[in-house]
């Protein structure tokens, strides 16, 4: 529920480790799913959608979905160059998804919130017709719904881990719709498999969730268990927590954040776990500004984050990063990303350029 400031510099020329895009808008934007290096999907303000079909070289403006013009589309999801689910963020009934089958020329509602306190701050998709929605805590019970059934009138609804128990207050940041990390595929270990993790703040401490599930051939039905491990991030204040989660596929799962309000601190702006994330451990070099979105890129076989005040790389599971680079124009004013794309305020959109990262990793400081 925690909206973030936007800290903006809009450039037209081409930087280093990013080209910038022409989006033609003007809208702040932090939804942003790349279904391939060609087409892509980006969300913002004022109802706006953006699509390309040829890697960036056009970005083209959606009709506004129905009654959306004053949203803030937070997150979105794609799975070709036709078919999108997007999720806005706000109190009540400003909270919302629409779908569109036809390349954004019709949109249709596919679901509001219901709770007046409510408020979702995350979306996830694996299909076309299912979602998963994370949102703030309502009355000290937590809020992560299951929605089946999207193309229908009226989709399932599932509660199966909404309403446990959770610090009354608790809330995520909905910065990058990435505070909520679903794999299609669960990992497993010997006994127990996971497949969620969602991050959720009090002004007092950091969390991140997760659902621990049962792993036995002779279970039927299987335990699951949904454990609450804090992390060393910033906290103490209402703007400090943690804004993304990533998974790399051996275990290593990274967060990052900060404080907002400080965008320049680099106190506890990152933590690791290399166990699922039953244990995490700050960062010994942490990137040099407040973070609101991390990915793993397979290209660069590491850590990328990125702020309002630069980007940062780590080559070694989120323990040491280092800023990509020292000019403004070509690191800074960023708010989420689905690699090859990077997505900002003020229509701000760049694309990955894999050449022109560091190539050197830093050695692990043990």
């Amino acid at each position: 529920m925690r909206l973030t400031l936007v800290f903006a510099l809009l450039t037209a020329t081409a930087s280093a480790q990013f080209t910038l895009q022409q989006s033609n808008s003007t809208a702040s934007f932090r939804g942003i799913h790349a279904v391939s290096d060609k087409v892509a999907w980006a969300s913002g303000t004022n109802g706006t959608v953006l699509r390309t079909v040829d890697g960036g070289e056009h970005w083209l403006a959606c009709t506004v979905p129905p009654d959306a013009e004053k949203l803030d589309f937070r997150g979105i999801q794609a799975f070709d160059d036709k078919t999108a689910i997007v999720m806005s963020s706000g109190k009540g009934d400003a909270s919302r998804i629409y779908k569109t089958s036809d390349g954004c020329k019709h949109w249709k509602l596919a679901m509001t919130n219901t709770e007046p306190e409510g408020f979702w701050d995350a979306l996830y998709s694996d299909s076309s017709d299912h979602a998963w929605v994370m949102g703030d805590s309502i009355n000290g019970k937590s809020v992560l719904l299951e929605v089946r059934a999207l193309d229908d009138a009226e989709p399932e609804l599932e509660m199966s881990l909404s309403n446990r128990e959770v610090d009354r207050g608790t809330s995520s940041f909905a910065a990058s719709n990435s505070t909520l990390l679903v794999l299609n595929k669960a990992v497993q270990e010997p006994g127990w498999k996971y497949s969620r993790w969602w991050a959720g703040d009090i002004p007092e401490h950091a969390y991140v969730y997760r659902l621990r599930e049962e792993n036995k051939a002779t279970c039927r039905p299987c335990r699951e268990f949904t454990d609450k491990v804090e992390v060393p991030m910033a906290h103490g204040v209402s703007t400090a927590g943690i804004f993304s989660l990533a998974f790399r596929p051996d275990k290593t799962l990274v967060a990052v954040g900060g404080d907002y309000k400080t965008p320049e601190s680099p106190v506890k702006t990152a933590a690791w776990s290399a166990d699922y994330g039953k244990t995490w451990t700050p960062a010994t070099k942490p990137p040099h500004g407040y973070r609101s979105s991390v990915a793993w890129s397979n290209r660069l076989q590491a850590f990328l984050t990125v702020g309002p005040n630069g980007t940062d790389i780590s080559y070694d599971n989120g323990k040491i990063w280092q800023p990509v680079s020292t000019d403004i124009e070509q690191s800074n004013d960023w708010n989420a990303l689905s690699l090859p794309f990077v997505v900002g305020p003020k229509g701000r959109i760049g694309k990955l350029n894999p050449a022109d990262f560091p190539r050197k990793p830093i050695p692990s400081k043990r």
